[in-house]
């Protein structure tokens, strides 16, 4: 593998882990080992926690917007300038399609940092509320908005830049120092920015630390330091349960981005079934349906439920994947053994269910290494099934029959998750109508997008708390302090 970063970022420095400890790399796509990675101990998380309080206890980092503008225009210019390097590393280590390089594996969150650096420096961090009259007299009010403190950022494979850039860029820009532990079978992505910042920026020792390790546990020692004023952790909703728990003993803020179980639902006046389905179909696929957003609930009219599933088939059955690198191929491996297996037994569970295969099911033939599982369309699906309520994170679309625009509702909100959804129909209003009535997130209508760096991004229920992106997800990092004096 070409240029990479292995060392830890911590206190301004890339340095091994303790004891020179590193771990393997691997391609998902062809099993092979790409390298190695720091492997942090307890010890060196205590480091990067200790140099993230110093930051932001004795320097001017959380007060000085314009250093903090500056140094993340130097990170955006730097990822700019080793494009190339990191779209390689990208594909490499997360099996991610080249197709989506340009897109939200790398150069669109990268616009993250230019984005938040310009609202940091437009931002009214100042209210004034004008005079009161109290009980001590007139009194001038005001609210200042100031950093939260210590942030540890806790990131997934899937869209690993994506996420971690979703979470530094506006803890950065809101003055917040940090620390970043990146994804076990990702540690690369995360590294790389270590040695952008280290080589490329003006950051102060200690404002940003970047940690990996083999052992997820190791996040647990960042959600119950005491010195950590808020985690913002975007994964599995059980993993965000335990983050929770773990955070209550020193009341920490928590920022969650968890699970999803989200729905497409085709209206009944759609005349293409194929336009109908489409969405979901490229969605559940996109990254082998490795994505918190995915629409893997297809709702389609009972009255045309195989029509719909006819189409959905044609779709599933013609979509191109393989090797990431190949610039055609829009789904690649999945991420690791144990997660394809997992996509496997679910399957299989729902077969057992009473689920009807209609596409893929299985591991493809040909694909001898890597960790690869076909696009995969499963009918005969109720709401009940375990397939229909628990997030799969794979390439498997589940199709369920629907009687009317209520029955739809009743069931796209018949679930613990509330991350996103879509609705598609011939008649917009109507649309929309059945999307207001969703306890979602985000919402698409026929097709529209709603990712965006300025787009707020979260979920109703137990798909998290808190909103990333957009000034909502900068407003995640500040606290409030009101002020008042006499006036005369």
């Amino acid at each position: 593998m070409g240029w990479h970063e292995e060392r830890l970022y911590i206190d301004g420095k890339l340095v091994e882990a303790e004891g020179g400890k590193v771990y393997d790399n691997v391609d998902p796509s062809s099993e092979e080992v790409l390298g190695v990675a720091a492997d942090a101990s307890p010890a060196d998380v205590d480091r990067a926690i200790a140099a993230a309080r110093h930051a932001f206890d004795e320097t001017t980092w959380s007060t000085d917007v314009e250093l903090r503008a500056r140094c993340l225009r130097q990170l955006h210019q730097a990822m700019v300038d080793h494009h190339d390097d990191l779209a390689e590393l990208t594909i490499a280590e997360v099996g991610a399609p080249r197709m989506l390089i340009e897109g939200p594996q790398l150069a669109t969150p990268r616009e993250y940092l230019r984005w938040y650096a310009d609202l940091a420096e437009s931002y009214e961090w100042t209210a004034d509320l004008g005079r009161a009259e109290t009980m001590a007299g007139p009194s001038h009010r005001w609210v200042q908005r100031e950093a939260a403190g210590v942030v540890g950022a806790i990131t997934p494979w899937n869209y690993p830049t994506q996420i971690n850039l979703a979470k530094l860029a506006p803890a950065l820009a809101a003055g917040c120092t940090v620390v970043l532990k990146g994804a076990p079978d990702t540690p690369w992505s995360a590294l790389a920015l270590g040695r952008l910042a280290a080589e490329h920026t003006d950051l102060p020792a200690g404002v940003l630390n970047i940690v990996t390790s083999s052992v997820k546990e190791i996040g647990e020692l960042i959600t119950t330091d005491p010195r950590v004023d808020m985690v913002s952790f975007t994964g599995s909703t059980a993993v965000g349960r335990r983050i929770m728990e773990a955070g209550a003993a020193t009341i920490k803020r928590v920022f969650l981005e968890l699970g999803g179980k989200s729905v497409h639902i085709m209206l009944d006046d759609m005349e293409d079934a194929g336009a109908g389905v489409g969405g979901a179909c490229f969605q559940v696929c996109v990254h082998g349906g490795q994505g918190c957003a995915t629409t893997s609930r297809l709702l389609i009219p009972r009255a045309r439920y195989e029509e719909g599933v006819e189409a959905a088939a044609a779709l599933l059955g013609a979509l191109p994947y393989g090797d990431p690198r190949d610039p055609g191929v829009m789904m690649g491996p999945i991420v690791n053994a144990a997660q394809r297996d997992r996509i496997e037994g679910m399957v299989q569970q729902a077969v057992a269910d009473g689920a009807r295969v209609v596409v893929g099911g299985k591991r493809p033939e040909g694909f001898d290494r890597g960790f690869w599982f076909e696009p995969t369309l499963l009918a005969n699906v109720d709401n009940t099934m375990t397939i229909a309520r628990d997030e799969v994170f794979g390439p498997v679309l589940v199709a369920i029959p629907y009687d009317s625009d209520d029955d739809a509702v009743r069931i796209a909100n018949d679930s613990i998750f509330g991350l996103s959804g879509a609705v598609v129909g011939a008649d917009r209003d109507r649309a929309l109508a059945v999307a207001r009535r969703i306890r979602t997130g985000t919402m698409s209508i026929n097709g529209g997008l709603w990712y965006g760096a300025d787009v707020p991004f979260g979920g109703y229920k137990q798909s998290g708390i808190g909103r990333e992106m957009g000034v909502a997800g900068f407003e995640e990092y500040l606290e409030q302090k009101a002020y008042a004096e006499p006036m005369t």
